[in-house]
């Protein structure tokens, strides 16, 4: 494939805004097509970002024979339709995260993808953010000895309402989906395959959590920390620890720039920070990891593979089964 990879978005909302951005700054990447649920939505985002084509239905889309593959920026409940649509269709998918609602859900589409040969991702972004690439270079080397425990947490304070999709069961509401999915992925990515999970939630009077804390053993002996909250102000900070000393990521470690390295010797300790900016808002290293995987055939991204995303979609229903948070997709 020689041309640029042709984008289509099915969803008009914030992140879809976000993405619209990134690809902008993606190089051999084009917006070729936008899909809302009314074609006005659809045609006054679409001119912003410079589309050529605006959908007033997701299935337009889907059917659009000039789209090679579509970023799915609905809410988390609608994932699991609008991806196997997409299939269907013939496109690849990048689903945005969480992929699903639960690890059935993303059963269904990763057999389909395979079935059909296409490629399809969960659209964890961090996980291709050069800070994060470094620092994964850095565990990798054995420069802090092996890894054996990660800490992170993503947390901020809310004040929306209880009709807001933050804390609505309808709409996949809860710190859990939304936010703590960041600090599994990454302790998954440092530490290897879950092995067991022990979680405590608040929960709120919608139902879903207020604010989740996690523990994880990891193949291989590792273990990790990890919370999340729509009620408290977290540092947001990932810290890779292994013998010899640690990765740190820092200042918002989703979305960092800065990478720092602690060696520990005795009573000696050396730090050294590493600046490494990412391309416009972030979003565009997945979009080129995308074209990457396209381009070479491949149906599943080596950094963000189909086991792992299954994997994750299984903790995920663990730790709600052990908070009691249900959703009406378990029905």
């Amino acid at each position: 494939m020689t041309q640029p990879i042709r984008w289509g978005i099915l969803g008009t909302g914030k992140i879809a805004k976000a993405f619209a951005t990134a690809l902008q700054d993606t190089p051999d990447a084009k917006l070729v097509a936008v899909a809302s649920r009314s074609v006005d939505s659809a045609t006054s985002f679409g001119q912003q970002y410079g589309a050529e084509r605006f959908h007033g239905s997701y299935q337009a889309l889907a059917d659009d024979p000039d789209v090679d593959v579509i970023y799915i920026a609905t809410p988390h409940p609608m994932h699991h339709e609008n991806a196997l649509m997409c299939l269907n269709g013939g496109k690849a998918v990048l689903v945005e995260k969480s992929f699903t609602m639960n690890r059935r859900q993303a059963e269904d589409i990763i057999n389909l993808a395979r079935a059909k040969k296409l490629f399809v991702m969960e659209a964890m972004w961090t996980r291709f953010m050069p800070s994060v690439v470094e620092a994964k270079r850095i565990v990798d080397s054995g420069e802090i000895g092996k890894p054996a425990n990660v800490t992170a947490d993503f947390g901020f304070t809310s004040d929306a309402g209880p009709e807001h999709r933050l804390f609505a069961p309808e709409l996949g509401g809860g710190a859990l989906l939304d936010l703590g999915i960041y600090p599994l992925s990454m302790a998954s990515f440092f530490l290897g395959g879950v092995t067991g999970v022990k979680a405590q939630a608040e929960m709120t009077a919608t139902g879903v959590d207020m604010q989740t804390a996690f523990t994880l053993s990891h193949q291989g002996g590792g273990v990790s920390s990890c919370a999340c909250s729509l009620r408290s102000r977290t540092p947001t900070e990932l810290t890779i620890s292994g013998e010899k000393g640690f990765v740190r990521l820092h200042d918002r470690f989703h979305n960092t720039d800065k990478v720092t390295v602690t060696l520990v010797n005795g009573t000696s300790r050396e730090e050294r920070t590493l600046n490494l900016p990412k391309s416009g808002n972030g979003y565009t290293h997945e979009a080129q990891e995308v074209g990457r995987c396209i381009r070479a055939c491949l149906i599943e991204s080596p950094v963000m593979p189909h086991a792992e995303t299954l994997a994750i979609m299984g903790t995920l229903d663990d730790i709600r089964a052990q908070i009691g948070l249900r959703y009406p997709a378990d029905a």
